[in-house]
């Protein structure tokens, strides 16, 4: 009984693919051809499209069945875009409508793999083959929808215990057939066996992420508030994104002007590093005041406001002050030969001392002119009288003649100047004098000279410390001197 029932739901199957395998045909086309095997393609009609990511790029040629009956749909690729199909390219059957329309959805494949081979001979020679391990042909939700109903559960039942029985040396070609059945399990093997590669990365994993994740939990109020504002940034991003578009497309111009920039931006890199270094080293200087900048801000406010009203009522004098100002540039220009050698000499008089001496002379000037007594002032003068004093004409034993006669001096009874300096050595057979008028002033050589001297300095500086009786209280000593206007 269960013979006759796997018989009854095969037969229609292979009526199916009698008709398909009558119906196709081994014909190539202009296109690029492509021979892919699947286990099944019902409802997969020659025209219908072929798709590389939803664009349309061919048309199912034609249709056949292999010697260990797969199913053959010769796709042929008119976009040469996508051609040559590669060594790992896939395909797969998808519908096409709610009729049971079908189209063939493909994936040519990686550029670094290698291109397909070529069938040598037989049924299909010239067209490039895609094995089966390449396709998959998954079940079709309706279908499975039937197996839920009664009596299509019952009649799989029965198919299942059946070919179990056929099917149970066969395990690794079910296998095979299931997962090509369904893309979905094919590829959960492909991930699981991925993790199974990386289970000590996944070890890692699960003992590190705690220190990831704990950070993240604390801040999770942030991280919250990241996404929301990294999705309104996505949704001014997407506004935006013709000119972003834009941007970049013009950005390998911008880096290549940019080169040279760069260039020359790195070259004043390399001779600021003295600045920046000079600049390091003032840095606590320039933060000390940026920091006392802000208080002598605050304290120097009513100060500016002052100087604004100021400037509202000094305007109109500044105006009128024009013209004034520019006769002055006028001055200042022409004036400035003079003005360098006025600098000149303040700075020679500063160097020198020359203010200092002139005003010791006008003090000691002064000093000197103002004794007076009942009748007037008198200039005070001291002379001392010796052997030496009285003038001569025939040489004195022990003074030097400074008025000598031609004959005189030619002879060299009385020594020069020059060969008798003060504290050389003197000529033979001169005595030194009593005195001489110099030492009688300063009162060298001569102890009641030197006390009186310095008793006449004193009474000179007591008289200069007091007013002139000849002259008026609050008169200037210097208009006295020189002769005032009075």
């Amino acid at each position: 009984m269960r013979r006759l029932v796997a018989t009854l739901v095969l037969a229609p199957a292979v009526v199916v693919l009698l008709a398909l395998g009558l119906g196709a045909s081994g014909g190539g086309g202009a296109g690029y051809e492509v021979r892919a095997v699947f286990d099944n393609v019902a409802f997969a009609v020659p025209g219908e499209d072929v798709k590389i990511a939803g664009a349309k790029v061919g048309t199912i040629e034609s249709l056949d069945v292999t010697h260990d009956k797969k199913a053959v749909v010769v796709l042929r690729i008119d976009d040469k875009r996508f051609t040559p199909f590669k060594a790992d390219a896939t395909c797969t059957v998808r519908p096409q409508s709610l009729i049971g329309e079908k189209f063939v959805e493909c994936v040519p494949g990686t550029s670094s793999a290698a291109p397909l081979g070529k069938v040598a001979s037989g049924g299909g020679k010239g067209q490039h083959l895609l094995p089966v391990s390449n396709t998959s042909s998954p079940v079709d939700l309706d279908l499975v929808n039937n197996t839920l109903r009664l009596p299509y559960r019952q009649r799989l039942a029965i198919i299942l215990n059946e070919l179990g029985t056929g099917l149970a040396g066969r395990g690794k070609e079910l296998n095979e057939v299931i997962h090509r059945s369904n893309p979905a399990l094919r590829e959960t093997d492909q991930v699981l066996s991925t993790l199974a590669r990386q289970n000590r990365t996944l070890a890692r994993l699960a003992t590190d992420s705690d220190t990831v994740l704990a950070p993240l939990a604390r801040d999770r109020r942030r991280v919250a508030d990241f996404i929301v504002q990294s999705n309104a940034t996505a949704q001014a991003t997407a506004e935006r994104r013709g000119d972003i578009q834009a941007s970049i497309a013009r950005l390998p111009r911008f880096l290549v002007e940019l080169r040279g920039l760069m260039k020359d931006l790195g070259g004043f890199a390399d001779q600021a590093t003295p600045v920046t270094r000079d600049l390091g080293a003032a840095a606590p200087g320039l933060n000390r005041f940026i920091r006392q900048l802000g208080p002598f801000s605050r304290v120097s406010t009513p100060a500016i406001r002052s100087l604004g009203h100021a400037l509202v009522l000094g305007r109109p004098a500044l105006l009128r002050a024009h013209p004034l100002i520019k006769r002055l540039g006028r001055i200042a220009r022409v004036a400035r030969p003079l003005s360098v050698n006025l600098d000149q000499l303040t700075t020679s008089l500063d160097k020198t001392s020359g203010i200092n001496r002139i005003m010791d002379y006008l003090f000691f000037q002064g000093t000197a002119i103002n004794g007076y007594d009942s009748i007037g002032h008198y200039l005070r003068a001291a002379l001392i009288a010796n052997t030496c004093s009285v003038y001569t004409a025939a040489p004195v034993s022990g003074c030097s003649a400074n008025f000598a006669g031609p004959d005189e001096s030619s002879a060299g009874t009385l020594p020069s100047l020059a060969s008798n300096p003060r504290g050389g050595r003197r000529s033979a057979g001169s005595t030194p004098p009593t005195g001489t008028l110099l030492d009688g002033v300063l009162g060298e050589g001569d102890r009641a000279a030197a006390r009186e001297r310095k008793r006449r300095i004193q009474s000179i500086r007591r008289q200069a410390s007091r007013p002139s009786p000849g002259l008026g209280r609050g008169d200037p000593m210097l208009d006295y001197l020189l002769g005032g206007d009075r």
